[in-house]
C-alpha cells in the first residue's frame, strides 16, 4: 500500500512540474528594448486581483495569465504606460494598480493612514489629559493634610 501511495505522489510530483514548463512556454518576442522594458516595469505594477496581494509577474492564476496576455498584446501594439494603466483600471478596477491614482473612489485610501494617525494622536492625549486630571485629583486639601499629620503624630506618640 506504500509502495503504491509513493508510486502515486511520484507521478504526480512529475506531471505537475510538466504542467509549469509547458506554462513556462516560449519566451516573449519584443520589437525594441523600450518594449521589453516597459513589459517587465507592468508586469510588477500591476496586481492580481485573485492572488490579492501579488503581481501578476508572480501569480499563477488564471486571470494573471489573461492579464499578462492582455499586457504583452498592448505592448505590441505600441501602447503607452497610461493607456494600458487606464485600460487595466476600467476593466478590473483601481485595486489592479499597486499605486492607484488619487481620485474620488481612491481619496480614502490615500488619507486614510493619516487620519487615523491623527485620531490616535487625540486619543492619546485625552488619555493622557484624563489621568492627569484623575493624579491631581487625589491630592489632600490642606484640612486632609492637617488630620493626617495628627493621626500620624498620635501614632508615633503611641510608639
Amino acid at each position: 500500500m506504500k509502495a503504491v501511495i509513493g508510486m502515486f505522489m511520484a507521478m504526480s510530483l512529475l506531471l505537475s512540474s510538466s504542467v509549469y514548463a509547458l506554462k513556462a512556454g516560449t519566451p516573449l518576442e519584443f520589437k525594441n528594448a523600450e518594449e521589453e522594458a516597459l513589459y517587465n516595469d507592468m508586469l510588477h505594477e500591476l496586481r492580481c486581483t485573485v492572488c490579492q496581494n501579488q503581481s501578476i509577474a508572480g501569480s499563477n492564476a488564471s486571470l494573471a495569465d489573461d492579464l499578462r496576455a492582455n499586457l504583452y498584446k498592448m505592448v505590441g501594439e505600441g501602447a503607452n504606460e497610461q493607456e494600458i494603466k487606464k485600460f487595466m483600471v476600467d476593466r478590473y478596477g483601481d485595486f489592479v494598480l499597486y499605486r492607484p491614482s488619487f481620485n474620488a473612489s481612491t481619496y480614502l485610501l490615500w488619507i486614510g493612514p493619516f487620519l487615523l494617525l491623527v485620531l490616535g494622536v487625540i486619543v492619546l492625549r485625552s488619555n493622557v489629559r484624563s489621568r492627569n486630571k484623575v493624579n491631581r485629583k487625589d491630592e489632600l486639601t490642606s484640612e486632609e493634610s492637617e488630620m493626617l499629620d495628627k493621626y500620624l503624630d498620635s501614632k508615633k506618640e503611641k510608639k
